[in-house]
């Protein structure tokens, strides 16, 4: 049985209260039991004002919560799936990338968000993660005594092939931390996720971030865990808060075995080809 321990948070504009929250919550859900800790996406910094984000931004060496994260896990004995923090890359420009951090503390995994979200809402609300953030290239996954665990981000989870990619390269677990809007959480989140988890055979676990933020936005919150079937294990609701979740891995295999749809995947032709 692994268990794991849920953080959903109201992450504002200071990256060191920030991560003093992250370091936080990492320390109490080891204490209560957890083998791995998820956070959710922009973990260290969650800023829609351009600007300011691009002051706050820094490279891993110097990220606050990233360092906490690391020092957390060590101190603690305890692997961290940090969400996502906004990094500053050696070109110069900002990644939004998750972070595996294996229980002594060194980073096991990186992945850089692949699809960015561009979106003019009914609401009136606008969002261009492009024009602050350059994407991705690559998927990962990495290792771990229980299992391999595939990493992806928030709007990732409308792209189905990344985590068909991920499943054929071995993901037992997905991580996809996210702090999806309120319009588009109501409507999306719960049934895009257990697509995801249905389609996998695999467990998802979305640490979200919830509520009203220093920056004005408002996030869905609901971080949910969920089995190889499609079965909601967790929702934190909206409140800041953690859980502590068991979950069998066995299930993975018994799942695909019972509808083996990864293996009778077949590449789809282009039209007329």
């Amino acid at each position: 049985m692994l268990t794991i321990g849920l953080v959903q948070t109201t992450t504002g504009i200071d990256p060191r209260a920030n991560a003093a929250d992250i370091a936080g919550a990492i320390a109490r859900l080891a204490d209560d039991g957890a083998d791995i800790v998820f956070t959710p996406e922009m973990s260290g910094l969650l800023d829609r004002n351009p600007a300011r984000l691009a002051a706050a931004v820094r490279a891993e060496p110097e990220d606050a919560t990233l360092a906490a994260a690391q020092a957390a896990a060590a101190g603690h004995g305890v692997a961290v799936a940090l969400g996502s923090l906004a990094i500053r890359r050696a070109d110069g420009r900002i990644a939004n990338r998750s972070f595996l951090i294996g229980p002594d503390g060194t980073i096991l995994a990186r992945y850089d968000k692949l699809h960015l979200f561009d979106v003019d809402l009914p609401g009136g609300e606008r969002y261009r993660e492009s024009a602050t953030f350059a994407a991705g290239d690559a998927i990962a996954l990495a290792a771990l005594p229980w299992g391999r665990l595939g990493l992806s981000i928030c709007y990732d989870v409308r792209f189905p092939s990344l985590y068909a990619a991920l499943a054929k390269a071995g993901a037992d677990l997905i991580a996809v931390p996210a702090a999806f809007t309120v319009p588009t959480g109501e409507a999306h989140w719960e049934v895009l996720l257990r697509a995801r988890a249905i389609e996998t055979g695999a467990f998802v676990v979305a640490a979200a971030q919830t509520g009203r933020h220093a920056d004005g936005r408002e996030t869905w919150g609901h971080s949910l865990v969920i089995d190889p079937w499609g079965q909601v294990l967790c929702d934190l609701g909206t409140a800041p808060g953690e859980a502590i979740v068991g979950l069998d891995l066995g299930a993975v295999a018994a799942t695909r075995a019972r509808i083996p749809a990864i293996a009778h995947a077949r590449r789809i032709p282009a039209a007329g080809a």
